[in-house]
């Protein structure tokens, strides 16, 4: 069955550009007169590749050549990212991500979803948006974590039906980090002091130039222990788990064999393990299709310039997650 949808859509690409270069011949190279003939072969050439492109697609749209689409979730997860004018991503992007796996699942090819995922986790929104759009493919979701599965990555994998690891995967760090500079001694060293008008109590709770009141560390404590148990909850639900079992893990991280005594992994195994569970479910061969994220035409050119900019030593600009009023909020 694969080797005859292969011949077809071989059959489709070649039928769109045999009628491209019929088409373009007649009107850009016999039609013109003697002069417009040089310019006529080169439109014809460009209609010829472009209707080319556009026969593939058409014929991968028709007659899929995977079944199982693949998303990588790989390094620190951020909105965008991260990086600034003068630096690369560092990170995982969410919004991208996001986008993958909704093409993924709008794709008729995309049977089930395998989500890769190589993180430490990261910014708490980012990882719940990239869980949510898991949790709404329409097919079985499996993750598998190679070398780090860890807080807003588990989060992530909460959402999947399966989670899959090696033995020496780390997993777990199911908690969260709430974290502020404290620059006030430094401050008064060099002789700077904080005013700052505000309205509202705790509006510049956490402020790095002024010293932390019982008061506001307690109101920010409380912020960071909501987190904890919206995650509690979530993982909780996700992964058909007990809520004591998980906070008794205390947010500690495990190796991959541990983490399966625990319930915290479904199964180890390597990613031919992983695509051969995914034929028993499918009960066909797997075929992985790998989706990358789409750059406009903008977005390529602005990270070309901060390729440029990094690699003449501008340097790498910081980013803080979840950064309000200097205090930041990660999983």
């Amino acid at each position: 069955m694969a080797g005859t949808d292969d011949i077809v859509r071989g059959l489709l690409v070649v039928v769109v550009g045999i009628v491209a270069a019929v088409a373009g011949w007649y009107l850009f190279v016999s039609v013109p007169d003697d002069l417009a003939e040089l310019l006529g072969v080169l439109l014809l050439l460009a209609a010829v590749i472009g209707a080319v492109r556009i026969g593939s697609n058409i014929a991968g749209s028709l007659l899929p050549s995977h079944n199982v689409a693949a998303v990588g979730v790989e390094g620190p997860i951020t909105r965008d990212g991260g990086g600034g004018i003068t630096s690369p991503p560092v990170g995982a992007s969410a919004d991208d991500i996001v986008d993958q796996i909704e093409r993924a699942d709008e794709d008729r090819g995309s049977e089930a979803l395998l989500l890769k995922l190589n993180t430490p986790g990261g910014e708490i929104v980012p990882s719940e948006d990239i869980r949510i759009a898991a949790e709404q493919f329409d097919g079985p979701t499996i993750a598998y974590a190679t070398d780090v599965c860890a807080s807003g990555g588990y989060d992530i994998a909460a959402g999947c039906d399966e989670l899959w690891a090696r033995e020496g995967s780390i997993v777990g760090s199911i908690g969260v980090v709430g974290s502020r500079v404290n620059a006030k001694e430094l401050a008064d060293r060099l002789g700077l002091s904080y005013e700052q008008f505000t309205a509202g109590e705790y509006k510049d709770a956490g402020v790095p130039l002024k010293e932390m009141t019982e008061d506001e560390r307690e109101y920010l404590q409380g912020i960071v222990d909501d987190y904890y148990d919206q995650f509690i909850d979530t993982v909780a639900e996700g992964r058909e788990m007990d809520a004591e079992t998980l906070r008794d893990t205390e947010a500690r991280i495990f190796l991959g064999d541990a983490a399966e005594e625990r319930g915290l992994v479904d199964r180890l195994g390597t990613r031919d393990d992983v695509e051969a569970s995914l034929e028993q479910r499918l009960g066909e061969d797997v075929t992985v299709k790998e989706y990358e994220p789409e750059r406009g035409l903008t977005s390529k050119l602005r990270g070309g310039a901060q390729r440029v900019a990094f690699a003449l030593g501008a340097g790498i600009a910081g980013v803080a997650d979840g950064d309000i009023e200097g205090l930041s909020f990660r999983r």
